[in-house]
């Protein structure tokens, strides 16, 4: 899977469309801010949520984040397995780690999330941390 077939949020959150859903997950960047995820908290199956509204955490040993959801829809399925196994974010971030996948109200919501240059572009610079 390329980058160029993601929308990313500018609260590090990356989306892939599959169909009429998209899988949300958090980006490769924010996981390793995070360091190792120790819990994940995720939304309820059949939740109705808005855009950038706070719908799952991530905790590691630095820090609890937020998930925000990237548009307004449904979550129609969540990632299980993360329950048991957290740290599949840290190793598969864009593939097994990802967190819910929800339908949203409108696909053309999608057009306004940031393309994977734009997303880079606002990441701060490695030198600064």
């Amino acid at each position: 899977m390329s980058s160029s077939e993601l929308r990313f949020t500018r609260a590090h959150c990356w989306v892939r469309q599959e169909g009429k859903t998209v899988v949300v997950g958090i980006t490769d960047y924010a996981q390793e801010q995070m360091s190792e995820l120790t819990f994940v908290e995720l939304p309820e199956v059949g939740e109705q949520v808005e855009a950038e509204e706070e719908v799952a955490v991530v905790e590691s040993v630095k820090a609890a984040n937020d998930v925000f959801a990237p548009v307004a829809g449904t979550i129609v399925e969540v990632n299980e397995a993360l329950l048991e196994q957290p740290e599949s974010v840290n190793n598969d971030p864009f593939g097994k780690g990802w967190l819910f996948k929800m339908k949203p109200e409108n696909m053309g919501d999608l057009d306004d999330l940031l393309d994977a240059d734009a997303y880079e572009a606002q990441l701060p610079l490695e030198e600064e941390e």
